[in-house]
């Protein structure tokens, strides 16, 4: 399962923050962009993936996918809360929002980049703050802002 993927990867990565601090990753679909709970910090990313409608079957890429990240540390303990913003079918009438499916290797490029900024977040270190890009899926039709939910947010062009 993706989730558990997610949290694999991000405890892989999270192991070389600092040694007597645990991190720990949950999803929330809550997540207010722009709107942390006071002493969060917030990180917005943009990454590729692949949606199907639950109703119709019908499947496209998107390399417009924006997943906002919330983190905290107090006390050693650090929680990173994700929300990872979904898309609805086109051809469907009231079709449901479909969370993405992200592969591996972007999930592991988003988990690298966040570790890297919690460094600059949550422990002021002082790093270069270009992304690693993410791997780009070839889609042929142009985004659908109102098919998006991130775009209904209004985050959806921020990288």
């Amino acid at each position: 399962m993706e989730l558990q993927e997610w949290t694999r990867i991000f405890k892989m990565k999270a192991m070389n923050l600092q040694q007597d601090h645990s991190w720990h990753l949950e999803f929330d679909e809550s997540l207010v962009p722009d709107s942390p709970n006071s002493g969060w910090q917030q990180y917005i990313r943009n990454t590729s993936a692949r949606f199907r409608c639950s109703a119709c079957g019908r499947s496209w890429p998107s390399n417009r996918v924006m997943v906002v990240f919330h983190m905290r540390l107090t006390y050693g303990q650090g929680t990173v809360k994700v929300r990872r913003f979904r898309q609805n079918c086109k051809n469907c009438q009231a079709a449901p929002m479909e969370n993405p499916s992200i592969s591996s290797d972007n999930i592991n490029i988003l988990m690298e980049n966040l570790v890297k900024k919690i460094r600059i977040k949550c422990y002021h270190e002082q790093l270069e703050k270009a992304d690693r890009p993410f791997v780009n899926l070839d889609v042929k039709s142009p985004h659908e802002p109102a098919h998006c939910e991130a775009c209904m947010a209004g985050i959806c062009t921020r990288s």
